[in-house]
């Protein structure tokens, strides 16, 4: 490169920085050394062995999942996404209830520690209706 010559020194200079550009687009920015921690994920709502790992989601009037299996004892979350208030009610022997559960809001409950197949609805939206399956 001659120092009379400006146009091949903006050459250089702009190579140079299409360089570093492409050397930072490949940094994720982890840790330094190009490799990054390992996706986390969200417990799984449809099945959990783990308690305290369980939910369910209430959102446009409808339980999701509708049907969960989960272990004895286990710590079930629900959260309540719409407006309006609902509740977790085991039918027939009561075995859990959420109580009412205001819109915008979470409550837990603790699984049946008897294996079996527990149907529970909304108090407040009869038609609302699930199953919960302690295995």
């Amino acid at each position: 490169m001659s120092p009379t010559c400006p146009r091949r020194g903006r050459t250089a200079l702009a190579g140079a920085a299409c360089l570093l550009l492409a050397l930072s687009g490949c940094s994720n920015g982890s840790n330094g050394y190009g490799t990054a921690p390992a996706p986390t994920s969200a417990a799984s709502t449809a099945s959990s062995a783990v308690p305290g790992a369980v939910r369910i989601v209430i959102e446009n009037f409808t339980f999701s999942p509708a049907d969960l299996q989960v272990r004895p004892g286990a710590k079930v979350t629900v959260v309540n996404r719409d407006s309006a208030s609902h509740t977790v009610t085991a039918t027939g022997d009561k075995a859990f209830d959420t109580g009412t559960i205001s819109g915008g809001a979470t409550a837990t409950f603790t699984a049946p520690s008897t294996p079996g197949s527990y149907s529970y609805l909304c108090t407040i939206h009869p038609n609302m209706k699930g199953t919960l399956t302690v295995t």
